[in-house]
């Protein structure tokens, strides 16, 4: 059997977070799209042509420690606008989605672009601003020399760059659930992620 579940969102809306609980409450394989964007930018700040990072991509480049960083963030963005690069990385996507068991795929994209047909499509979303202090919270855990200016600034124009861009731009699905977490706990989301889910799987499982 599969059965996918496709989250979206911006940048630090809590989807990777809400995918990974989900995933494991149901069962369900999960894969950050995300990552394969950053694993790929990664590689242009050596000097890698991103349309070859992204056709030579192997799986152990995921497992890098350090793809989390400000500076991937930023390169994983610049890279996912170019088409040869989202193009390199869909059959990857797909050929996830739809392996035996059920998955949970998140991202930018995988509710319009990568898997129009899933199951079940949630958009995760919360204002600029909360979105901002999370992760200006989670980089002055890690001591990382930034400012909440300076964090609120990257994430507008993050935001801009990936709801702007010619191929595959970051907007929910037409038929997707929207979850607002300005205000939600993780559990509250959670609860709110997994009722959604539950009422959309096959009555066997």
């Amino acid at each position: 059997m599969s059965f996918t579940v496709a989250i979206d969102g911006p940048a630090a809306a809590g989807k990777g977070t809400i995918s990974k609980a989900v995933a494991a409450h149901f069962g369900l394989a999960h894969l950050d799209t995300g990552l394969l964007y950053r694993a790929v930018g990664r590689r242009t700040l050596d000097g890698t042509d991103p349309v070859e990072a992204a056709r030579s991509l192997t799986a152990e480049e995921l497992e890098q420690g350090d793809l989390r960083t400000a500076e991937i963030a930023q390169a994983a963005s610049k890279v996912a606008v170019i088409p040869e690069v989202r193009a390199a990385l869909v059959d990857f996507q797909r050929s996830f989605a739809r392996r035996a068991g059920g998955a949970v795929l998140d991202g930018r994209d995988i509710g319009t672009v990568i898997c129009p047909e899933a199951e079940v499509k949630l958009f995760v979303t919360a204002s600029p601003e909360v979105r901002a202090e999370r992760r200006y919270l989670e980089l002055a855990d890690k001591s990382a020399d930034v400012t909440r200016a300076q964090v609120l600034a990257d994430v507008r124009e993050r935001d801009a760059r990936d709801a702007e861009r010619n191929t595959a731009p970051m907007k929910p699905a037409y038929d997707a659930v929207i979850l607002d977490t300005s205000d939600l706990s993780i559990e509250a989301a959670l609860e709110k992620a997994v009722a959604v889910i539950q009422g959309k799987l096959p009555a066997a499982r």
